[in-house]
């Protein structure tokens, strides 16, 4: 049998695809359509990706697929026409990221979850075949402008903070699972109006559309493909932009600039900044934004204990790792980031920041 399961090391990986020079054109797409043997469709996928030189993290589950990843851009055509030939993916809309990066993707990983997209329901009455209408950038746009019209971000806070669309309502969350009920209870009072929901790539809001209707919401939309598709539709139309900052995106780029407005800062000093990292000390890792003053100042630590951590030998180090919470968003931490790291005093965000 062949192998299935990457068997090098991520270092490695890594170091292979610094070093390759290899165009590479980064995709997503997901489709929520059942896969009533979603490990025999894993094994084939990962098969047939592997062959094409595919590289990214892609879920099945019985109820869909979700997939983020980068493909040799000569072999796009080819991509295309094998994803295209399994069963219920044919035609398949496929986000193209808005910026070009060879290195978003270092590993193959086709991973078999029980979601998608992590959700919480458990309601065995809901359904995803009663969802709200899909509008594209242009509808957006003019449904957007309208004052009856909710436009309600369906991401996490720490992507929120450093991108949205123009007067969007943040559901302030760590996790979609705590985002849907939180959603509903919030729009309570606005069942009469009109409600666009909109996420990353399409995924979340159009769970989360017809997770409101299931609760008797009539008037609700999302937006097809997201931010990535509505970036690429406004740009092609020469459509206004409604989106300021930066669409933050799960993989080693970790963002793409949508428009040249800073409106984030650095959780440190308070200077304007959108760029997010993670905390050397990897018994930390902690997500947060740091400007590149802040950057050389605390060598890319979170924290003055984590800048001491990193100098302390490394037997000291592995004694010591424990007192580090060890999480990719290290959220207890992370859910002030209204305030200061390092206990310093809160910043404010007044008017963005223009880049050039």
């Amino acid at each position: 049998m062949a192998q299935l399961h990457n068997r090098v090391s991520r270092r490695e990986l890594k170091e292979r695809i610094r070093k390759d020079p290899t165009p590479r054109t980064t995709i997503s797409f997901y489709r929520y359509i059942p896969f009533p043997d979603p490990h025999r469709f894993r094994n084939e996928l990962y098969q047939g990706f592997r062959d094409l030189g595919v590289l990214g993290r892609i879920y099945v589950a019985e109820e869909g697929i979700n997939a983020q990843l980068n493909v040799p851009t000569e072999r796009l055509d080819d991509f295309r026409t094998y994803l295209y030939s399994q069963p219920g993916l044919n035609g398949v809309r496929l986000n193209i990221a808005v910026e070009a990066d060879n290195k978003s993707f270092f590993v193959l990983d086709v991973k078999v979850r029980s979601r998608i997209v992590a959700d919480g329901i458990t309601d065995s009455s809901f359904s995803m075949e009663n969802k709200g209408r899909y509008v594209n950038a242009e509808e957006f746009n003019q449904l957007a402008a309208d004052p009856n019209t909710l436009v309600i971000d369906m991401r996490n806070h720490y992507e929120y903070e450093v991108g949205h669309f123009r007067n969007a309502v943040e559901i302030p969350s760590d996790t979609f699972r705590e985002q849907l009920p939180m959603a509903v209870d919030l729009l309570q009072d606005a069942r009469d109006r009109n409600i666009i929901l909109y996420c990353t790539g399409g995924i979340r809001c159009e769970k989360a559309s017809a997770y409101m209707k299931h609760y008797g919401f009539k008037n609700v939309f999302h937006l097809e493909g997201g931010i990535i598709n509505y970036t690429r539709q406004a740009r092609e139309q020469g459509l206004e932009n409604r989106f300021i900052g930066k669409n933050f995106v799960f993989d080693e780029r970790m963002s793409e600039r949508i428009s040249h407005e800073v409106i984030a800062r650095c959780h440190q000093c308070g200077a304007p900044c959108d760029t997010h990292v993670n905390c050397v000390n990897d018994a930390c890792h902690l997500l947060f934004i740091q400007c590149d003053a802040c950057k050389e100042k605390r060598e890319g630590c979170c924290s003055d204990a984590c800048q001491g951590y990193i100098h302390l030998p490394e037997a000291e180090q592995k004694e010591r790792a424990k007192e580090f919470y060890r999480g990719p968003f290290n959220k207890a931490r992370f859910r002030s980031r209204r305030g200061m790291l390092n206990d310093s005093p809160p910043a404010t965000a007044d008017k963005p920041v223009e880049t050039h």
